[in-house]
């Protein structure tokens, strides 16, 4: 039996298959130790600038806090003794230098200091790269929208047909929700994308009458904001990171939702791109399986699961976490690449996708053509009350529906027989007379989401920061 290798993670079917490739660089073990690295060289950059150390040592200590000096398995045997890496990466560091700079590696922080803010330059990144993808799947939704804000389909409620909508009018309300999950990205960065550097109890003894600058300093050079009040063990801002890639992946799962729903073979409205072979079966030559949705569906499940981990981040106590910090070791980067493969398969169905108009049309004959119920009780509603039309119609639906005939033959027959065969509009309403604000949603989602146009959030590559 072998010793599990430092850095590898169990096989993923899921990540595997449909892995968002940015999110899993940025949460690799190779961009958390050049996230280390960056933050000890803007620490020492930042000293050396406000006089802490000298600006020869410091130069020293940035040529040295690079990849190419550290050696991963002594950093990883070390992190195993220890509990954590940074110790273990300082003293990589230090032995690629001479006697003096070796003494003004990270000096005056600690631990927690270096691995919050490399984590924060991690999800500064992540959410950088969350925006993009939300850009490109809002932009590719935005042309379905103008596409579709005419066609005329079936609004499902409890997953019966209930009254004539339009299918760009139902994308809109998705095209809305990315809109929003952008303005949250945007507005959630500051707490989020935030130094850490408060030393080992959040006061900053060890960094001296300097700190507050040198803390300052440091995020300036890292491109993070910056606080006076620690937060090493106030983990709201990484639960928030948490939760916000959680309900991106949730919008994305009802987009699937609807898709896995209106491609089944009764329906026959909406489907996933189509190549040869793609969603095929072992078996059955017939199936064309909507897998990118699926995929989304079981990724939304697993980010509620690991989702319910996050207010337990919050827990820590005094100042120092016991346990709860290690929680956001497996479950934040887990979260991060789960969002970004479910806006990437989000993607790929939204581009490919393929929409029956005639089938729409045809459904909504179904059921004898009882979705236009509602719109034949509103349009007798003014001459006898809406109450008395509620009844009529309700009347002649049961009757149709028992004689299994259409809506619009048995109206008449019925309002004859209560004596209101006057008050019916000829000819009755039909479909495309009752969709209500459907155009305007679907313009003014369109509108708003062009409103976010442009790049939210923008980073620097890791291995350029302080140098």
């Amino acid at each position: 039996m072998t010793t599990p290798t430092a850095g590898r993670s169990p096989f993923s079917l899921l990540t595997h298959l449909a892995g968002d490739a940015e999110q899993l660089a940025i949460f690799s073990e190779d961009s958390a130790v050049e996230s280390w690295l960056a933050t000890e060289r803007a620490l020492a950059a930042a000293q050396a600038e406000l006089g802490v150390i000298t600006a020869d040592d410091a130069a020293a200590v940035v040529s040295a806090a690079r990849a190419s000096n550290i050696d991963r398995e002594t950093l990883w045997r070390t992190a195993r003794n220890v509990g954590y890496p940074i110790l273990g990466l300082v003293r990589e560091v230090c032995g690629a230098l001479p006697p003096g700079p070796d003494g003004r590696v990270h000096y005056g922080a600690t631990t927690q200091d270096i691995m919050d803010t490399g984590q924060a330059l991690q999800l500064a990144r992540s959410l950088a790269a969350l925006d993009r993808r939300l850009a490109e799947v809002g932009d590719a939704l935005a042309e379905r929208v103008v596409e579709h804000a005419g066609t005329v389909m079936a609004a499902r409620t409890h997953a019966q047909q209930a009254v004539p909508t339009t299918f760009g009018a139902t994308l809109g309300t998705l095209l809305a929700q990315f809109a929003r999950h952008r303005e949250r990205l945007a507005q959630a960065a500051p707490r989020i994308a935030l130094v850490s550097l408060f030393g080992a109890g959040g006061t900053a003894a060890a960094l001296g009458p300097r700190s507050a600058e040198t803390r300052a300093a440091v995020a300036g050079k890292l491109g993070l904001h910056h606080t006076d009040v620690p937060w090493h063990v106030d983990r709201d801002g990484v639960a928030e990171f948490g939760w916000l890639c959680a309900t991106i992946t949730a919008t994305c799962a009802k987009l699937a939702r609807n898709v896995v729903d209106l491609s089944r073979t009764e329906i026959g409205e909406v489907f996933e791109p189509f190549e040869s072979h793609r969603g095929a079966s072992s078996t059955m030559p017939q199936k064309v399986n909507p897998i990118s949705s699926e995929i989304v569906i079981g990724l939304t499940g697993t980010t509620g699961a690991l989702a319910s981990s996050l207010p337990r981040l919050q827990e820590s106590g005094h100042e120092r976490a016991a346990g709860e910090w290690q929680i956001e070791w497996q479950v934040i980067p887990q979260l991060a690449v789960l969002a970004g493969t479910a806006l990437s398969e989000t993607l790929v169905v939204v581009r490919g996708m393929r929409v029956d108009t005639a089938r729409m049309r045809v459904n909504l004959e179904q059921d004898g053509g009882l979705v236009m119920a509602e719109a034949q009780m509103i349009s007798l509603a003014a001459a006898m009350g809406r109450e008395h039309a509620h009844d009529l119609v309700y009347e002649a639906a049961a009757r149709a529906r028992r004689d299994g005939r259409t809506l619009a033959s048995v109206l008449p027959e019925v309002a004859a027989e209560q004596g209101r065969a006057d008050l019916l509009p000829d000819p009755l309403v039909t479909a495309d007379d009752y969709v209500g604000e459907a155009a305007a949603i679907a313009d003014s989602a369109v509108a708003t989401w062009k409103s976010t146009a442009g790049p939210q959030l923008v980073t620097t590559p890791l291995s350029e920061l302080a140098s």
